[in-house]
Order: C-alpha cells, then sequence, then structure tokens
C-alpha cells in the first residue's frame, strides 16, 4: 500500500555519528531538503536527545539522517510509543552501515535520498516484534557474526574513540602477536564447528527445525503481506544440505543460549524468543517507482 508523502512540514533529526563520519553529505541532505520544504532541523548529541527530538516532532514528518542504526532506533522509538500506524518515516542514509536502508529501496547518495524524502510516496511494510517489544525491519540472523566477539552496536561506538585516544594500542597488539608462539590448529568436524546451533525453529506453531538436527543459519525476513519468510540450513555433512523453507506470521526460537543480529544489532544471549508478523505496521518515504513495488523487502 503506498501513498504520496507531504513534505510541507519537516522534522530533519541528524544522527550524531553521521555528522562526524560525513559532514559534507550530511550539509548537503539538509540544504537539499531545506530548499524543497518548511524544515526544522534538530543536531542531538546522544541517544536521550535524540529521542526527545523525534518526540517533539507534533506533525512534521520525521527525516532522519544517519546509518542503519538510526533508522532501526527511529522505528524502535516510534513502535515504542505507539505512533508508527500515524507517522511515514524518511531516512537519508549517511554513515558506514547502509545496507539495511538500500534493501529497502532508499537511493544512493545524499541528493537523490534527499530528492526521494521530497517527492517519494510513502510504502507500508511489515515489522517483526518481539515479545520484549524489539523490531526487525530487514532481517533476522542466527547466528549473527563470524569471529566477532562483541556486539557490533558496541565495537562501532568505541572502535573509533579507542583508535584515536590511544593508537599505541594497536602496536602493543601487533608487537604481542608476533611474540607469542601460533598454537597448532586442529580439524573441527561438523558437529563440533563454533558454527551450528542445536535450536528448535517454529513456525506457527509447527516445528521447522529440532533440537536433534544442527543448524547452520537460520534467516527470518518480513514481507508486505502479513507474512515471514523463514530459512532454515541444517548443518550437512559433505554435500550441501537443502534449506528448509516456510512461511508464517509467528516465529519461536528455543534452545541452547544463542545470539542473534536484527538488521544492525546483536542481541542475546537468550533460550527463548518469539517474533510476531505486524503486518504494515511502519511507513518508509521511498522513490514512487521503489514504493510501488512489492517486491521489495
Amino acid at each position: 500500500m503506498t501513498e504520496v508523502a507531504t513534505s510541507d512540514q519537516l522534522l530533519v533529526v541528524i544522527d550524531p555519528v553521521a555528522r562526524r563520519t560525513d559532514g559534507e553529505a550530511v550539509r548537503i541532505a539538509k540544504d537539499v531538503l531545506s530548499a524543497g520544504a518548511t524544515t526544522k532541523v534538530c543536531l542531538p548529541e546522544g541517544p536521550e536527545e535524540f529521542a526527545r527530538a523525534l518526540q517533539r516532532k507534533g506533525s512534521r514528518r520525521p527525516v532522519v539522517i544517519g546509518d542503519d542504526r538510526a533508522l532501526v532506533r527511529t522505528v524502535s522509538l516510534l513502535h515504542r510509543w505507539r505512533e508508527l500506524a500515524g507517522c511515514g518515516l524518511s531516512v537519508v542514509p549517511v554513515g558506514g552501515a547502509q545496507s539495511l536502508a538500500r534493501s529497502l529501496g532508499v537511493p544512493a547518495g545524499a541528493v537523490a535520498a534527499a530528492r526521494a524524502v521530497l517527492d517519494g510516496a510513502e510504502r507500508r511494510m511489515d515489522l517483526l516484534v518481539d515479545e520484549s517489544d524489539g523490531v526487525v525491519l530487514g532481517a533476522l540472523r542466527i547466528p549473527p557474526l563470524t569471529g566477532v566477539p562483541e556486539d557490533a552496536a558496541e565495537a562501532d561506538r568505541h572502535g573509533a574513540d579507542l583508535d584515536s585516544a590511544r593508537p599505541w594500542i594497536r602496536t602493543c597488539q601487533s608487537l604481542v602477536r608476533t611474540l607469542v608462539t601460533a598454537r597448532p590448529t586442529r580439524s573441527l568436524s561438523p558437529a563440533s564447528a563454533p558454527g551450528h546451533s542445536r535450536l528448535r525453529v517454529e513456525v506457527d506453531g509447527i516445528t521447522l527445525v529440532d533440537l536433534d538436527q544442527p543448524l547452520e543459519a537460520l534467516s527470518v525476513i518480513p514481507g508486505d503481506s502479513g507474512l515471514a519468510e523463514v530459512e532454515a540450513r541444517p548443518l550437512s555433512v559433505g554435500a550441501e544440505a537443502t534449506p528448509l523453507l516456510a512461511t508464517g506470521r509467528r516465529i519461536t526460537v528455543s534452545g541452547p543460549d544463542f545470539r542473534y543480529r536484527a538488521d544492525a544489532v546483536v542481541s542475546g544471549p537468550v533460550r527463548r524468543r518469539t517474533w510476531t508478523v505486524w503486518e504494515g505496521a511502519w511507513g518508509l518515504t521511498l522513490p514512487v517507482a521503489a514504493a510501488g513495488d512489492h517486491s521489495l523487502g
């Protein structure tokens, strides 16, 4: 479902990470938006100020200039306040993580994305919501990452400060790696490989994968028809295993402690989590062609 977005009154919230990452792209986007509509620009310095600025939007249409995490944060806040149904959202992607915005149909480049905010149409999309009010816009994945021990958001938040304030840390780490003798590696069987999980996956109450079947990967993607697409990949021995596919409105994952990646954020560990599809729960302004293309997502 799409409807033409009105751009007379905009609340432009500029994520602080975007300002630090690419100030020139932020300036260009702000100039394009200000030339085409009446704008109120907010420059929050942190998550609390970001939330306060968004909460004071009134009748203005919120526009976020920032990366995927800023987009997810905005949708999460509006969902928590139960304001998504009557609030179309726009985003101009600026920053390192932009794959989610791209997958949703937001154009690349500050100028093109800002023009889409002004001239585009709102497309309503489904949302995955868990029992703790966590949201998934683009994709849910288990396991979340390979070889990355900490939350991706936490790494991004602290990495830049550590590199700039204590550059000698990397020199010391390099020296230690040089001095320490590497331990011999041993081959791992599929059953003991670190990437597998033993989880029960249920779709609308029907078991898709049980605990006796090691699982290599699971992905859940919300669509725009009230159903999520579920793909489970059993751990294979030899030939690649055939993926197990299902669609449903309620997906429950349970078993030993597991982590999951919801869009740009890694969460857990948890032992059980249920995601429910909220049909047409949120709206995003996209170029007219993309807003009418229901194959996205």
